[in-house]
């Protein structure tokens, strides 16, 4: 099922598209070189927004949940995809350990773990699941509701690896973004690869550091296609120190919007879009879409500091955010069923594997749709979504559709391989 994009009608998407078509072996070129130099990070996934006169990423999880809501089909690219990065990382690997989030009985969450582990079984690993749960003191089976069960287990920590009883694994794949904080049982490990490392966590990242990173690779890339690079690229702005409930940093807050609502109308009018400009203001460190608000001036600051400081929100598992992210907002034209939607792509190591929708009837075209309420529906990679169609008209062809998605999402995992290595605690220095 290929749900209607609406956005395949007209407009400069087409043009952008046709750009990356006719590019094709010299993007593909590109990013193989870029892989040369760089490391992708073990798996990722990319929200995208579509605006018909503009396509970007608006966020990059390194820790993805949903791996559950990809299609049969896609899971073959997955296995392939999982062999090629354990190949690189460990070759002699017989056991994968998966340490998911300790914090949630979301059935949902729950099967995105057993996929993975399906996944991996696939790719010719033995896998179990250590959990961080103080709760968990010996082997619990945890019941999904389709009557499938998963076994999470007490995590065992020596002087220099980390494992359960029995089972001594080369390799520990994390699914927790450690909001919370990092581990001490986490730490220091010898001899294993964590993976994604300590430092892709919310602990230590920040969004600003990806999208800077972004951005970069958004000019190069677009002096490659030799396009606007905002066609693909999300301003931005930063601020520390705020807190809207106690109405600190407002002034850096608002100055921001301000600042950055006058250059998206200066480019809606160089292109002659006739839409309101927004932002969305998010913390610049966690996930899951909590505390992300949509502003349309300035002036509407005052009014939700109000609403704040009457109604405090807190990050999931963590104080209130301090530092915050003030992105352009970019419009969703996708519809499924007259509900707005987003694609989400997935990636493993350098490999574009799949993605879905996520559908919110409830939330607006210029809202975060990643909230409660959120549904998901396949995005259907016809031929994998990385075999363009030759000859087809730009606009009318899904398979262009969803390879121009991944070419987007791969530029969000290089860029995301770039801020890693800038944030690496144990890079190497040169003088």
């Amino acid at each position: 099922m290929v749900p209607h994009l609406i956005t395949a009608l007209t407009g400069p998407i087409n043009e952008l598209e046709q750009r990356i078509l006719d590019t094709t072996p010299a993007i593909e070129r590109w990013f193989r070189l870029e892989w040369m130099e760089h490391t992708p990070p073990f798996y990722s996934s990319v929200d995208i927004r579509n605006a018909g006169f503009k396509l970007a990423p608006v966020d990059t999880n390194l820790f993805p949940g949903g791996w559950n809501h990809l299609t049969p089909q896609m899971m073959t690219l997955a296995v392939q995809a999982a062999m090629a990065a354990i190949e690189k990382i460990c070759p002699e690997a017989r056991n994968l350990l998966v340490v998911p989030e300790h914090h949630t009985p979301n059935p949902s969450y729950l099967a995105n773990v057993l996929q993975l582990k399906q996944i991996f079984y696939q790719a010719g690993l033995n896998v179990r699941f250590g959990s961080l749960s103080p709760d968990i003191k010996e082997p619990t089976t945890v019941q999904l509701p389709d009557g499938e069960s998963l076994v999470l287990e007490p995590l065992i920590r020596t002087d220099r690896r980390l494992g359960l009883k029995d089972f001594d694994p080369c390799t520990i794949l994390l699914n927790n973004d450690l909001s919370a904080g990092i581990p001490g049982m986490l730490e220091d490990l010898h001899e294993q690869y964590l993976l994604p490392p300590l430092h892709a966590g919310w602990t230590v990242r920040r969004k600003s550091n990806h999208f800077k990173a972004y951005e970069e690779i958004s000019k190069r890339f677009g002096k490659l296609l030799g396009i606007d690079p905002w066609l693909i690229n999300p301003m931005f702005a930063q601020c520390d120190d705020v807190d809207l409930a106690q109405g600190r940093g407002m002034e850096c807050l608002s100055t921001h919007v301000d600042a950055l609502l006058s250059r998206i109308k200066r480019k809606y009018k160089e292109y002659g879009i006739n839409e309101k400009p927004f932002v969305m203001v998010k913390p610049d460190n966690g996930t899951s879409g909590l505390g992300v608000i949509t502003v349309h001036d300035a002036k509407e600051l005052e009014a939700i500091a109000r609403k704040a400081k009457a109604r405090p929100g807190a990050s999931r598992d963590a104080a209130p955010p301090s530092e915050v992210i003030i992105q352009e907002g970019v419009l969703t034209n996708e519809r499924i069923n007259d509900a707005a939607a987003e694609p989400v792509v997935y990636l493993m190591d350098r490999y574009v594997v799949g993605g879905f929708y996520r559908v919110h009837s409830e939330r607006g075209v210029d809202e975060n749709l990643n909230a409660p309420g959120a549904r998901y529906e396949p995005l259907s990679f016809s031929d994998s979504g990385r075999l363009p169609q030759n000859g087809e008209k730009p606009g009318s062809s899904a398979p262009n559709r969803f390879y121009m998605y991944g070419v987007v999402a791969r530029l969000a995992m290089l860029a995301a391989s770039y801020e890693l290595e800038a944030t690496d605690p144990d890079a190497e220095v040169y003088d």
